[in-house]
């Protein structure tokens, strides 16, 4: 039984009555922040009181009166300005936790309404090794996926791969032009890299070259602007000075502008290795993207090498996804689509959708400046065009009601654009929602990079955080009081869960709309909010039953032995137990995995607490021993399915 729900649904009846929409006030039913306000407050008499024109206590007493909660809770009670208390019986929580005592599902029950969702997340460009950029969208991605499919939605997951955009032009232009063939046969995907690296790097310096004239002449203009605006302005003059602030704004921005594209031209041509290639490659912005016009064309020779390129960097991604255990029901690339991509055109202009405008097909939207291009001037698509024909493959042959995109939060302009277009294309009652998210920082508050200033390899940091995974778990075994408990076999594969599950959960607990800053300190910590507390939690509640010299199947089997929630604590972490199916409908609600982050730590929390006061193992009372042994049951079955549900593995010794 969901708690929170079947209050809130209560509490509805009684709001029904006073307001044509109750639905914000019924999400004012929550639970409590303190636990001697009770277990749940209704805390919606004060915002009605201004639309029922009835001091709060009043209200809050009126619905007292109409609330029907006697199977449920103690009588309520008024606090303060007209809080509603309510106290859940602790007959009831006993019956309750002996449900999910003997639930698989931990007392979870699947939606009544289950959706067809596709989730779209990681989605790298394969012809360059993946970095900590993706770490996010992997992650949350696939915490999402688990969560809304254990709720009993209909999950589908597909890894949009980019193996067909500009990147591949650089490449194919690159590798004819600077390939080290050694380098190229002993490690394909690092010298494919490399040569993107190269290509892009010459393209910048070349396109900056071409458009710093037109910045300078947009600087001298400005300075004249400001200067006139300077020379005619009066202090009284509001809208003078708002307008002179304005221009001094842009003033500084532009001048910005021209000092990054002054410093970036000056250290290419200073360069004694980009500099020559630089001069003898002055046109390597326009002939990389003609490459990629040519591959899109059907061109044999850049056919044949984009074929030769992919299968060696989709190894090394799925190498990754199986060390961090993620799976996809698809990987559909951006090639798949392209067969698809003039007909998607075609059909947009035959509805009137899009239209030509500087020989380039685009959709112009009412409330976006720029417009959305579908096909640019030279006849190439553009992802936008891949994005709608995306949208049409996954309604027509996934049958997706729902179509969740988890990608960085700078994107988020393009989603307006892309929903917006679907929506007047005939998909407007397909929920389609951009699952948006922050960037990883490094301590100097800047997106984290290596000391070189390079971007952090994926690989690279999950073997560092195993490394520091294993010199901690090395030396909390050897400090044991009775000696090492671990071998060396044993303690590798316990540092790659924890590894791997800090690196992981450091990124969950997070809301994922913000930035962090990646600490390692903080995320192989054993205590605070980490995995790795998380998981010594679970084996802390594993090794009570060794050390009782029980085995958990057993206690399972004491149907004889009732549930007892008498101590203070006792019932504090059966009532925190019992609120697991709030945390997932909450997280899927949000779509936010730091909502089941929050409620873990908050259990793992309890369960110290309970533990510290309450005897368990040494208990004399063989039927409290028994009742608490079980409490340890769903303590550590809700913890690892939790974690579990964000992809994070648990050992029973740490």
């Amino acid at each position: 039984m969901n708690l929170l729900e079947v209050l809130r649904n209560r509490f509805q009846i009684v709001l029904e009555n006073k307001v044509d929409d109750p639905s914000r006030y019924i999400a004012m039913v929550l639970p409590a922040q303190n636990a001697q306000f009770g277990d749940y407050q209704a805390n919606c008499a004060m915002p009605l009181s201004k639309v029922l024109g009835k001091p709060p206590r009043e209200i809050a007493a009126d619905m007292i009166a109409e609330v029907d909660v006697s199977d449920l809770c103690e009588p309520p009670e008024i606090a303060g300005p007209g809080f509603i208390n309510l106290k859940l019986k602790t007959d009831l929580l006993e019956q309750e936790f002996a449900e999910v005592f003997t639930s698989e599902r931990l007392g979870v029950e699947a939606v009544k309404s289950p959706e067809k969702i596709v989730i779209d997340y990681s989605s790298p460009n394969v012809a360059k090794p993946m970095h900590v950029g993706h770490l996010r969208s992997t992650v949350i991605g696939d915490a999402l996926y688990k969560i809304l499919s254990f709720l009993g939605h209909d999950l589908t997951s597909d890894n949009h791969i980019g193996d067909w955009g500009t990147q591949f032009g650089m490449i194919l232009y690159g590798y004819r032009n600077f390939v080290d063939q050694e380098a190229y046969e002993k490690e394909p995907v690092a010298e494919l890299s490399r040569l993107y690296r190269l290509v892009n790097k010459l393209s910048e310096y070349h396109t900056t070259v071409e458009t710093l004239p037109g910045l300078e002449w947009k600087l001298s203009e400005t300075e004249q602007a400001v200067n006139a605006a300077e020379a005619e302005f009066e202090q009284d003059d509001k809208q003078g000075k708002k307008q002179l602030k304005k221009l001094r704004s842009d003033l500084e921005s532009i001048r910005q502008s021209v000092t990054k594209a002054e410093s970036l031209i000056a250290e290419i041509e200073q360069d004694e290795i980009y500099g020559p290639l630089a001069a003898a490659h002055p046109n390597i912005h326009t002939d990389a993207r003609l490459e990629t016009s040519k591959l899109h064309a059907g061109d044999a020779e850049n056919r044949k090498l984009w074929d030769e390129f992919l299968p060696a960097c989709l190894d090394v991604m799925n190498v990754i996804y199986n060390r961090l255990h993620i799976n996809f029901d698809y990987s559909l690339g951006e090639s798949f689509y392209q067969p698809q991509l003039a007909d998607v055109v075609e059909e947009l202009k035959t509805k009137g959708l899009a239209e030509e405008s500087q020989k380039a097909m685009c959709v112009f939207l009412p409330d976006f400046k720029a417009p959305f291009i579908v096909q640019k001037q030279d006849g190439a698509f553009t992802y936008a065009t891949t994005d709608l024909a995306t949208i049409r493959y996954r309604v027509e042959k996934l049958e997706a009601t729902s179509i969740l995109y988890v990608v960085d939060a700078r994107q988020g302009e393009h989603f307006q654009m892309l929903f917006g277009t679907a929506r007047r294309w005939g998909y407007e009652n397909l929920n389609l929602q951009h699952v948006s998210f922050g960037t990883v920082m490094g301590q100097d508050g800047k997106p984290f990079k290596t000391r070189s200033g390079d971007t952090v390899g994926l690989g690279d940091l999950l073997d560092e955080a195993i490394s520091r995974a294993l010199a901690i778990i090395t030396s909390n075994d050897e400090a044991k009081p009775n000696g090492p408990e671990l071998d060396e076999t044993e303690r590798k594969q316990i540092a790659e869960i924890v590894g791997l599950g800090g690196i992981k959960y450091a990124d969950l607990h997070h809301n994922r709309e913000s930035d962090y800053i990646f600490d390692w300190d903080k995320m192989l910590s054993m205590t605070g909010d980490t995995a790795t507390y998380m998981q010594y939690a679970y084996a802390r509640v594993c090794g009570i039953f060794r050390k009782a010299d029980v085995e958990r199947k057993d206690i399972r089997q004491r149907d004889d032995v009732p549930i007892r929630l008498a101590h203070e604590a006792e019932r504090a972490l059966g009532l925190q137990l019992l609120r697991f199916s709030e945390a997932l409908s909450a997280t899927a609600q949000d779509l936010k995995p730091n909502l089941l982050t929050n409620y873990l730590f908050e259990t793992a929390n309890s369960f110290s607490t309970f533990y510290d006061r309450c005897p368990v193992a040494k208990e004399n009372d063989e039927a409290v021993r028994i009742s608490r042994l079980k409490l340890c049951d769903v303590t550590a079955r809700t913890l690892k399915q939790g974690l579990n549900l964000l992809g994070i593995e648990t050992s029973e010794r740490m």
